[in-house]
């Protein structure tokens, strides 16, 4: 792959590998989020809602996340011209959102942000009127595989035992502690709201990626594009959004400490499991005659 075709595909052309690992999430962060927001356990690498929204969208059209977290999406869709929307349950990431949308305007982003504190899973009650219809992309992620999340810190340099933190969402009730049916049951009505915000031709779209909890593969995309049928969506396509880079033709693997430590332990026992460096995702768009798609 030549690197200017690799270039344009980062920057967000159709296709079905998004190459969207070309930087570190570190990298993508720095200066553009605060320092603060990023102890949230399962935040979205940026380039894929970038990615997305270049897309499926144009100037001016709103962009919303219903699981926004710190809202990684809302700031992407400003900085691209877009009003970005988001809704998140936990108070802690909602005052964090409210941070970056102030730096992203500070910043003198085009585009405008907007952070609403509550349960997705009614959200046509929690947003205004006025944007039920008006949606032209959601973008979101369930919470899911608590060993891709968290931070490795250690007591001292070079010492000590290593430890895991800011990898545990805040209460209990949120949806990443329920079963997997009550996860499947709760991510359902939240994009069956979605499909009541969506304008004529809009988009769902949803990145997620299998893992293992006691050994047992959990299949969460699977889960999604059941979810989104169920809520009266269908299915358009499935992409791959790269999490690793790619240089020359090289993989360039971006696996955080925990994914590598579980796998060699797997391995270790013979069970052979593999690094994932790739984001599943699906899209979605309201069936025709169906509410997100009223003329």
């Amino acid at each position: 792959m030549s690197s200017d075709l690799a270039a344009r595909l980062a920057e967000g052309y159709l296709g079905a590998v998004w190459l969207t690992g070309q930087a570190p999430s570190r990298d993508l962060r720095r200066g553009r989020y605060t320092p603060e927001s990023l102890m949230h356990p399962g935040k979205m690498l940026p380039t894929i809602p970038r990615y997305a929204i270049r897309t499926y969208t144009h100037p001016g059209d709103v962009v919303l996340d219903p699981m926004a977290g710190i809202g990684t999406t809302v700031i992407e869709a400003m900085h691209l011209g877009r009003h970005g929307i988001g809704v998140e349950y936990e108070a802690e990431w909602v005052a964090k959102a409210a941070d970056n949308i102030r730096h992203t305007t500070q910043a003198g982003a085009p585009g405008r942000g907007e952070i609403y504190h509550g349960d997705s899973t009614a959200l046509p009650a929690l947003l205004p009127a006025s944007l039920h219809g008006q949606v032209s992309l959601v973008i979101t992620s369930p919470p899911y595989g608590p060993s891709t999340h968290g931070h490795v810190r250690t007591p001292g340099p070079r010492r000590g035992k290593v430890r895991k933190i800011h990898h545990k969402y805040g209460g209990g009730d949120n949806l990443a502690y329920r079963s997997h049916g009550q996860l499947a049951d709760g991510f359902t009505a939240i994009l069956a709201g979605c499909r009541t915000m969506l304008r004529p031709g809009g988009h769902v779209v949803v990145t997620a990626r299998p893992y293992r909890r006691h050994g047992e593969l959990i299949d969460i995309p699977g889960m999604v594009v059941a979810a989104g049928i169920n809520a009266g969506l269908e299915l358009v396509e499935e992409c791959i959004a790269l999490i690793c880079g790619v240089r020359d033709g090289v993989i360039i693997p971006r696996a955080s400490f925990f994914q590598q430590k579980n796998t060699r332990d797997a391995i270790a026992t013979g069970d052979p499991q593999w690094l994932v460096q790739h984001e599943d995702v699906v899209v979605l768009k309201a069936r025709p005659g169906e509410p997100g798609e009223r003329a």
